[in-house]
């Protein structure tokens, strides 16, 4: 696996913590892909131009999805001229794909999204714990061996590193902190590799969390489309 530190962000770089984010995805989903034949999947794309990106770098095999029908429209039509680039209407939740598909599956605050609902980090719901768990296997699924997933977030690993360290998922787990004054966060999964005797025990306490049950938390339909297709993440 590459070490987490390929890449460099510019000294003295301004930029938004979300171009930062961009800039991260793009670097380490480029180096961890390696060969331009490598297959990649966007999960909760949005109207990130990631996609048309790694296009760019040789990466002509990209499929990007995202739950929004208005946001998938979008993007199909602004980067229709590029032949490669696949855009579907899907649930992350349960993937119309093979397994073992993909060298590389991203995602880029697409977790962060679905535990918005979330007061207590220490505590989450155990709703949004099996919410998380549905998005994740279905990643793990249609990785290929020795295929990674990318993750990258604002959660810090104490709140987030218990949810990927599931043995079930058949991957690794590492991380890297970027950014100064304001913290955002890689993690990298190698499928195939075994989890640290540390990432284990952080994966079990993820099931010993003490927390009253509430009502389901849904994608929802009712969210404004034009709201979310504004989004640039």
């Amino acid at each position: 696996m590459a070490s987490l530190s390929a890449g460099r962000w510019p000294e003295n770089h301004s930029c938004s913590s979300w171009t930062h984010l961009h800039w991260l995805a793009l670097n380490w989903a480029s180096a961890l892909a390696g060969s331009h034949l490598a297959i990649l999947l966007f999960a909760g794309c949005g109207n990130s131009a990631l996609s048309s990106d790694l296009f760019q770098l040789g990466y002509t095999d990209v499929t990007s999805i995202d739950y929004s029908p208005v946001c998938i429209a979008g993007m199909r039509a602004r980067y229709a001229q590029c032949q490669g680039l696949q855009w579907v209407v899907m649930d992350a939740r349960d993937l119309a794909f093979a397994d073992s598909t993909f060298d590389v599956v991203l995602e880029k605050g697409m977790l962060d999204s679905m535990m918005v609902a979330e007061m207590d980090p220490w505590n989450v719901s155990p709703e949004t714990i099996a919410l998380l768990d549905q998005v994740l296997k279905e990643v793990s699924r249609v990785l290929r061996p020795g295929g990674r997933f990318i993750s990258i977030t604002f959660a810090q690993p104490h709140f987030r590193k218990r949810h990927y360290a599931q043995p079930a998922y058949g991957w690794s787990l590492r991380h890297a902190t970027y950014g100064s004054d304001f913290h955002y966060f890689l993690y990298v999964m190698c499928k195939g590799q075994e989890l640290s005797p540390a990432d284990l025990v952080l994966g079990q306490r993820l099931h010993e969390l003490a927390c009253p049950a509430r009502p389901p938390s849904f994608l929802q339909a009712l969210d404004s489309e034009d709201y979310l297709s504004a989004l640039e993440l």
